[in-house]
């Protein structure tokens, strides 16, 4: 419903577990928590097993049926470690290095949108933004980086600043080889020109000011980007959680964007990056993902929890995530879903590092959400089997 919630899924606990990211780069996610469940299923029934014998027999069929299940165990993650490993070491797509500089102005939640603190946020990201040497690097904002439209055709109401001004803000921070990917909004007109919607967006500026592609987040929050079901909802009083009447529209999903030299970066805005299986344009893999944010939203428990999900698609893909966000966690995440460098929670700074090489397409990558339900559908026939034996 409102295009899923799927957070925290269970195998996320599991990414210190050294076989971990083996499974989820063959079976996805949903796979790897399946097998999860499996594991601790069997753990729970060795206990009740135990328990309610009246004979508790530690040498008997309980200890026997832990050991065949361990062994099996084994036998399911040892060899498919192994070989992953084995493929891991040499299946780097190599690439010329990409100097980045991921910006973290700690703005709160309760600043951001804020009027008369819009220079003073602007300047914060300014001052982290500034080029150190003359060497071209991709520069990347968070969510909703500024409230400036930087496109022209608007109602000038909409203005605070002409789009030529706002644009000119932003490569006055460039270097002449320099590209920034940054979150802004786009609005949307009616043929009357009325403003009828907007989209949340990654704007991609030029150090000459000109536009590069443009993306648009596709899976909105419900009540807080769009209020569900408008027409019955409004009639009964409800609003959106976030302020503004006008509802943002959804864009048409994964997409890869073309960065010249600094090569294909694959977008995700915000939550989008918890949907497994979803995230990339398989007909055009980018060589890395951008994941802007805005996890002042989700207090002190959601960051860890965001980052632990960006961690999994990067696992599953095989691709390097780079995520930038107001307040925390921002980080850079490589293709095994290691986190190579990152910034802590309510804490202003900048990386300035190389985006990690991507892997070959793993085989979560080349099938996707295919294959954890191709191991759901083994488990439910493996169930129906054992239990017509045990009959």
């Amino acid at each position: 419903m409102f295009t899923g919630f799927a957070w925290n899924p269970l195998s996320a606990v599991s990414l210190h577990d050294f076989a971990a990211p083996s499974i989820i780069r063959w079976i996805g996610t949903y796979g790897a928590s399946g097998l999860l469940l499996l594991q601790v299923g069997f753990l729970i029934w060795l206990w009740t097993y135990y328990h309610r014998s009246s004979r508790p027999n530690l040498a008997g069929r309980p200890v026997a049926r832990f050991v065949t299940w361990s062994l099996t165990g084994a036998m399911l993650y040892v060899p498919i470690a192994l070989l992953d490993a084995a493929s891991r070491s040499s299946d780097y797509l190599s690439r010329e290095a990409t100097p980045i500089t991921v910006v973290q102005p700690n703005v709160g939640q309760e600043d951001k949108w804020v009027g008369a603190k819009a220079d003073a946020n602007f300047a914060k990201l300014a001052r982290l933004t500034a080029p150190k040497d003359e060497t071209p690097r991709l520069i990347l904002w968070p969510e909703a980086a500024v409230p400036d439209y930087l496109e022209w055709g608007y109602p000038a109401v909409y203005y605070d600043r002409s789009p030529a001004v706002a644009r000119a803000r932003l490569t006055a921070l460039m270097n002449p080889g320099d590209l920034m990917l940054l979150g802004a909004l786009k609005l949307e007109l009616d043929r009357s020109g009325d403003v009828v919607g907007a989209r949340n967006a990654v704007m991609t500026v030029h150090a000459d000011g000109t536009l590069g592609p443009r993306y648009d987040k596709a899976h909105l929050v419900p009540y807080g980007e769009y209020l569900p079901m408008r027409p019955v909802l409004s009639a009964l009083g409800l609003s959106r959680l976030a302020p503004g009447d006008i509802d943002f529209w959804p864009g048409p999903g994964a997409r890869t964007l073309d960065l010249g030299a600094f090569g294909r970066a694959g977008l995700q805005i915000c939550y989008e990056i918890i949907f497994s299986g979803q995230v990339v344009d398989r007909d055009h893999r980018p060589n890395f993902i951008f994941n802007p944010s805005n996890d002042a939203w989700f207090g002190a428990w959601g960051p860890p929890q965001h980052l632990a999900q960006a961690r999994l698609r990067a696992i599953e893909e095989g691709l390097p995530v780079v995520r930038a966000t107001p307040t925390g966690i921002s980080a850079v995440i490589d293709a095994d879903g290691r986190i190579r460098e990152s910034l802590p929670m309510h804490a202003a700074g900048r990386i300035d590092t190389v985006l990690p090489l991507a892997h070959s397409p793993t085989l979560f990558a080349s099938y996707g959400n295919i294959l954890p339900v191709g191991f759901a559908l083994l488990l439910l026939a493996a169930a129906i089997a054992f239990r017509r034996r045990g009959r």
